[in-house]
């Protein structure tokens, strides 16, 4: 699918859900979607494999005057990610990239309150989790995700979205054990570029998916 779009964040997850099959029905499979766009992506392959969804929070750190330009991304367990390349080539000082920590720890912490409320996230050590995202385009809010759940133990880490550009997949390869992406295409441009309808997905949204998995799983 290099040159067609998904309609939406539900028809990418479901094809995506699709690709995954194989690991349908094993009881050892667990769905982690990565805040906001990630979740609902998430939900429909949760649906198709029958398995647990939860969120993995992760926050991007943006660059001084360019947000969209992210330098690294802190996950919810206190990984940090920094790409040192990014932050070399801006000559960004380390005083920068703390400063950038400090703005995002915050938000990372509100989200974690109202996605959660309060409850601990599903136990995923000695679990193969999927973690799904919306599509990569640096792969760093991924990377940092994985290294959160390496250091919690998972036997087997998958990743997989609707499209990414291949420096991203790349780059997941070398810290997941699968990377699952539907569409690889070049020129990549923006994750957004190949959704017709890529809507931004609220806090509201968030916890109602949560809330409907939750309620399936009981």
């Amino acid at each position: 699918m290099n040159g067609q779009r998904f309609a939406d964040r539900v028809q990418a997850g479901q094809a995506l859900g699709a690709a995954l099959a194989g690991y349908a029905g094993r009881r050892d499979v667990v769905v982690l979607g990565l805040p906001r766009g990630g979740v609902p992506v998430a939900a429909e392959v949760a649906r198709a494999l029958g398995a647990p969804l939860d969120v993995l929070l992760v926050r991007k750190l943006g660059t001084p005057g360019r947000p969209e330009l992210a330098m690294g991304a802190i996950a919810e367990d206190g990984v940090a990610l920094v790409n040192e390349d990014i932050v070399r080539d801006l000559g960004l000082g380390r005083d920068a990239v703390d400063r950038a920590i400090a703005e995002a720890a915050p938000e990372l912490d509100r989200r974690l309150g109202t996605y959660r409320g309060g409850r601990s996230g599903v136990d995923v050590a000695g679990r193969t989790a999927i973690v799904v995202d919306d599509g990569l385009a640096t792969g760093a809010s991924m990377e940092a995700a994985c290294r959160a759940l390496a250091a919690r133990g998972v036997a087997r880490l998958v990743v997989a979205v609707p499209v990414a550009a291949q420096e991203a997949r790349e780059r997941l390869r070398a810290v997941a054990d699968e990377v699952v992406a539907l569409a690889t295409p070049s020129p990549f441009w923006a994750v957004g570029v190949w959704y017709a309808d890529f809507s931004q997905t609220t806090d509201e949204e968030v916890v109602a998916t949560l809330a409907a998995a939750a309620r399936s799983a009981r």
